[in-house]
């Protein structure tokens, strides 16, 4: 019989994190599990019948891969999720969570789940980036949730030009721009004023930062679209952020190309909730009240 194996990734700098996590391997463990952790995460662990590893290959071969903590911890295991193809599945620690697929109150209904393989898969769309100074490759990295430039300092404007699918866009002087999946969509794209898109949507957002310009709307590509981004040569040096987890200085005149990640992320969904509920459950939105009184109303009671 084949070796079930999973790899668990926590918050360790929070008890509660923690406490969750041993519960989680130690029920694993209990159905038969080879249970990995990162190495660097063991100690704080402090749980016999677990197996440290690190490196980039810490996922390989595992049949899922947990996450528990905020949408932060989660990102950190989609890292070593990724390249393997393992599922991922996020258990909510954090405050919003809008990544994670369950509340810490569904934390046994969520081991069981996996233990029977009651569970689906989805593939969430990724971005890959490149960026480049006179034709040299300075900097290659890939986000599930987004990718921004952005200015370096805080006293100067960034002046960038972007294009879309090999055409000229317009030219924006701003803090920055954000490129983002439908996935990151709820996250930094948000706050800088952008579309939420359902994420089974195939897109790529632009979204810029405080833009001094006419024109400076969110855009909603095509899926393969390609986005150029060009700092311009007598401007200040930025910033590439890719999921705000992974930074590279950029200097002036060079050239940021975001496209279509080749791997997706694999996202684990034990019982799947509509993304209106999910919207109306994280934000807090009023949806109580109005239907029944305007029922009411029509039929004249």
């Amino acid at each position: 019989m084949t070796e079930r194996v999973a790899l668990l990734v926590t918050h360790t700098g929070r008890k509660d994190s923690t406490d969750h996590a041993r519960t989680v391997a130690r029920d694993l463990i209990a159905a038969g599990f080879s249970v990995r952790v990162v190495a660097e995460e063991a100690e704080d662990l402090d749980l016999s019948g677990v197996t440290p590893i690190s490196g980039a290959c810490a996922a390989q071969g595992a049949e899922i891969v947990f996450a528990l903590g905020g949408d932060g911890t989660l990102l950190r295991a989609a890292e070593l999720a990724r390249p393997e193809g393992a599922p991922l599945l996020g258990i909510n620690l954090g405050k919003v969570g809008f990544l994670a697929e369950a509340e810490i109150a569904d934390l046994d209904t969520a081991v069981r789940d996996v233990v029977a393989r009651e569970y689906s898969v989805e593939e969430r769309l990724t971005i890959d980036v490149t960026a480049e100074l006179a034709g040299e490759v300075i900097a290659e990295s890939w986000a599930l949730n987004e990718v921004s430039v952005e200015k370096g300092s805080r006293e100067r404007m960034l002046e960038l030009l972007v294009d879309v699918d090999g055409r000229p866009l317009s030219r924006y002087g701003c803090d920055g721009v954000v490129c983002a999946t439908p996935t990151g969509s709820t996250a930094y794209a948000f706050s800088a004023g952008g579309p939420v898109v359902w994420p089974r949507v195939e897109a790529l957002l632009l979204v810029p930062i405080s833009a001094h310009a006419l024109f400076s709307r969110p855009l909603v590509t095509a899926p393969d679209s390609t986005i150029q981004i060009t700092i311009d040569p007598y401007t200040e040096h930025a910033l590439m952020s890719c999921d705000g987890r992974r930074v590279f200085g950029l200097p002036p005149g060079a050239q940021v190309t975001v496209r279509r990640g080749a791997l997706p992320v694999r996202v684990a969904r034990l019982r799947p909730q509509p993304f209106t509920d999910r919207l109306v459950a994280k934000f807090g939105l009023p949806v109580e009240g109005w239907r029944a009184h305007g029922q009411r109303h029509a039929t004249g009671h």
